[in-house]
C-alpha cells in the first residue's frame, strides 16, 4: 500500500520551514569532492527528514544525495521493495547565493517506478504533487496539459546550457529556435514550473535521480511528455545521470526533440 500523499505533505513541509527557511542567506557554503556545494541547510533538513519520514514508515529505506555513493548504491540494489529517494535542498547554489529558488525533492520509487513525488518551495509555500496513475497537483489544484498552440519560434525554454555538449550548446546560442531562454538553478522545480505551464520547453545534459525523479512523475502525470537526449525514458533507477528533453504540450514534444537532434543533440 502506498503511502498517503496528505500524510507525507504533513511530514515534508514543516521540516522544510523548520530547517531551510531560518538558514537561507545566513549560512556559508562548502565544496564537496565532485565539486558541488553544499551547506549546513542541506545536512540538517536530510537529517530531519530521514528521522521524521522513519517515525511515520519505519519499514521505507532512504537514499539521500547527502549520502556517500557507496550506501546509495546499496541501497539502490535493494529498491524493488520501495524506498525513498531524497534531495533536501534542491538549488543548493542558489540558496548559498542568497537566491530563492530551491525546493525539497522527494520520491517513493518501488519496481522500478516512481509511484509519488512531491517537490516544496517554501519561499512561495508551493508544494506539487503527484500519485502515478492519480494525477498531479501544485498547492491542492490540478496540474493539466493543454494545447498552446504555439510554434517553437514563440515558446519559453528553459535550458541549462552547462551540461551540454558544446556543439548543440552553441547552435542553441547561435540558432535559437525558441522566444526566449531561462535558466533557474534547482532541477526538481524546473520540472514542475513546466508542469504548472510556466515555461513551454526544457532541456538538461545530466540529472541524478533525485534532481529528476520527483519532478518527472509530476510532469507525467500532468500529461506532459519527456524523453532523454537518446530518446530513451529518463527514469532509469541507478546513480549515472540523465539528459532530458521536455514539454508540457504533447505537441510541442515532436519539433522540439527533432530540432535538437538536427542540432547535434
Amino acid at each position: 500500500m502506498l503511502p498517503d500523499l496528505e500524510q507525507l505533505r504533513a511530514v515534508v513541509l514543516p521540516v522544510a520551514r523548520q530547517e531551510l527557511l531560518p538558514r537561507f542567506t545566513r549560512i556559508a557554503a562548502a565544496l564537496k569532492s565532485d565539486g558541488s556545494i553544499v551547506t549546513e541547510a542541506d545536512l540538517a533538513c536530510q537529517q530531519a527528514l530521514a528521522a521524521a519520514l522513519a517515525a511515520q514508515w519505519p519499514q521505507i529505506p532512504l537514499l539521500g544525495e547527502e549520502m556517500d555513493a557507496g550506501e546509495q548504491q546499496r541501497l539502490l540494489d535493494d529498491a524493488e521493495a520501495g524506498l525513498w529517494c531524497l534531495d533536501p535542498l534542491d538549488g543548493t547554489s542558489n540558496f548559498a547565493a542568497g537566491i530563492p529558488y530551491f525546493a525539497v525533492a522527494l520520491a517513493y520509487i518501488r519496481h522500478g517506478a516512481v509511484q509519488l513525488g512531491l517537490v516544496y518551495d517554501p519561499v512561495r509555500d508551493e508544494c506539487f504533487s503527484a500519485a502515478r496513475g492519480r494525477g498531479a497537483w501544485c498547492n491542492g489544484v490540478a496540474l493539466q496539459s493543454r494545447a498552446t498552440g504555439l510554434p517553437l519560434s514563440r515558446c519559453v525554454a528553459m535550458v541549462d546550457f552547462k551540461r551540454l555538449a558544446p556543439a548543440l550548446a552553441t547552435r542553441l546560442v547561435c540558432t535559437t529556435p525558441f522566444a526566449s531562454q531561462r535558466n533557474f538553478g534547482s532541477s526538481a522545480l524546473d520540472w514542475c514550473m513546466l508542469a504548472a505551464g510556466r515555461g513551454h520547453l526544457y532541456l538538461h545534459g545530466r540529472q541524478n535521480l533525485w534532481d529528476y525523479a520527483a519532478g518527472s512523475l509530476i510532469l507525467a502525470e500532468a500529461g506532459g511528455c519527456a524523453a532523454t537526449l537518446q530518446g530513451e525514458p529518463v527514469l532509469q533507477v541507478g546513480l549515472q545521470p540523465r539528459s532530458v528533453v521536455a514539454t508540457l504540450d504533447p505537441a510541442l514534444f515532436g519539433p522540439w526533440r527533432e530540432w535538437i537532434a538536427t542540432a547535434g543533440g
